[in-house]
């Protein structure tokens, strides 16, 4: 049974305002700083009662049986967004538990999970899930489909390896769907903050290994963060079977397997990407510190000629801008090729608008 123009009339008419909502939210998560949450806020709001009048509309119609799937994963996707737009207003106005802001936000990872299969059918929300400045490149966009719909034995999309979000140890990976079963790909190894997720931080990679036909790894810590708070390194090994799994049924491009991670996660990039005999070729770590454990004497011997990619926000409230400093000073005395990136509006968040620079710094053969 065709869709009735109806139904296309609705699907547009609530796609517009879920994905320009969602694209507020992206960017509220990259700019938030707790003291400018009421101002965030202020931006964010609107799009709650923008999706409202669509959805309703959507929801009234008799939608056709084999369209049901996807009515009912963009009527979920636009009440979970009204939900995390309301929350994140509650919480910016209450202003009591500044900790609920970033609650409210980690909703959106589900929100992406729910909608990108979606992708293949419906083109508005395959060219969200790019690059901005690809979003209007309609080969890519071809491509992408029509490698998400062959049918052959190519394991491509976002895949779990014992990651459900109640389960520690595991991993999520994303394969480009336009791969072409032969290519080696460069592979990002991204690693979660503290109580984070890897299946969860996989959505602050997904679009740019899906723009650039990198493969995106994102392992959960075993515990409730990486091991950084001294003991046994319970991660190490995990990660560098990881790895090793992965490249065993995809090509990876061994020069260029970048271990990068957020807060606690890179904090663990230094550690753990500093350790001898791991597999990563450059770290890349975003609002961590330098771990202690570096600062013996001897600490820092592998981070000779070792490209390193860091980012800090000036705005940082856990680790305040002097540990950055610190960090690339130590680093550039012990003869690591650094890359430092000090972003003045950045607070202690993920700048996912970073990474496309540091893939161009990944694939340049200089870096």
């Amino acid at each position: 049974m065709p869709a009735t123009p109806e139904v296309i009339v609705a699907i547009g008419e609530l796609l517009l305002p879920l994905l320009e909502t969602m694209e507020r939210v992206s960017w509220v998560q990259r700019h938030l700083f707790p003291p400018l949450a009421s101002r965030l806020a202020d931006e964010l709001a609107p799009g709650a009662d923008e999706i409202a009048g669509p959805l309703a509309a959507a929801e009234a119609l008799d939608w056709p049986d084999d369209l049901r799937f996807m009515r009912d994963r963009l009527v979920d996707v636009s009440r979970q967004t009204v939900e995390l737009v309301t929350s994140f207003v509650a919480a910016a106005r209450s202003a009591d538990n500044p900790i609920e802001l970033y609650r409210a936000l980690r909703r959106f990872a589900r929100v992406q999970e729910t909608l990108y299969p979606l992708a293949p059918a419906l083109e508005p929300v395959s060219r969200w899930f790019l690059e901005p400045e690809l979003r209007d490149d309609n080969e890519l966009v071809a491509r992408l489909r029509a490698g998400a719909l062959r049918d052959d034995d190519l394991r491509v999309g976002v895949l779990h390896a014992d990651n459900e979000r109640d389960a520690r140890g595991g991993f999520s990976l994303y394969v480009p769907e336009q791969w072409d079963g032969r290519s080696a790909m460069p592979l990002v190894v991204a690693l979660h903050g503290g109580s984070g997720h890897g299946r969860d931080f996989l959505w602050s990679w997904l679009s740019n290994g899906r723009s650039r036909g990198g493969l995106v790894m994102n392992p959960t810590a075993r515990d409730r963060t990486w091991s950084i708070m001294g003991g046994d390194d319970v991660d190490a090994d995990p990660l560098r079977q990881m790895v090793e799994m992965v490249a065993a049924r995809y090509p990876v491009d061994r020069a260029r397997v970048l271990l990068t991670g957020m807060s606690d996660g890179a904090t663990y990039t230094f550690l753990c990407g500093l350790r001898e005999g791991m597999p990563f070729t450059h770290l890349a770590p975003a609002c961590g510190v330098l771990h202690p454990f570096l600062m013996v004497p001897g600490g820092l011997t592998a981070a000779r000629d070792k490209p390193i990619y860091m980012i800090h926000g000036a705005l940082d409230w856990m680790f305040p801008i002097a540990t950055a400093h610190f960090a690339r000073e130590a680093l550039q005395e012990a003869g690591a090729r650094v890359v430092y990136r000090e972003i003045a509006d950045l607070s202690h968040t993920y700048p996912r608008d970073e990474n496309p620079r540091i893939l161009d710094w990944l694939v340049d053969a200089r870096a």
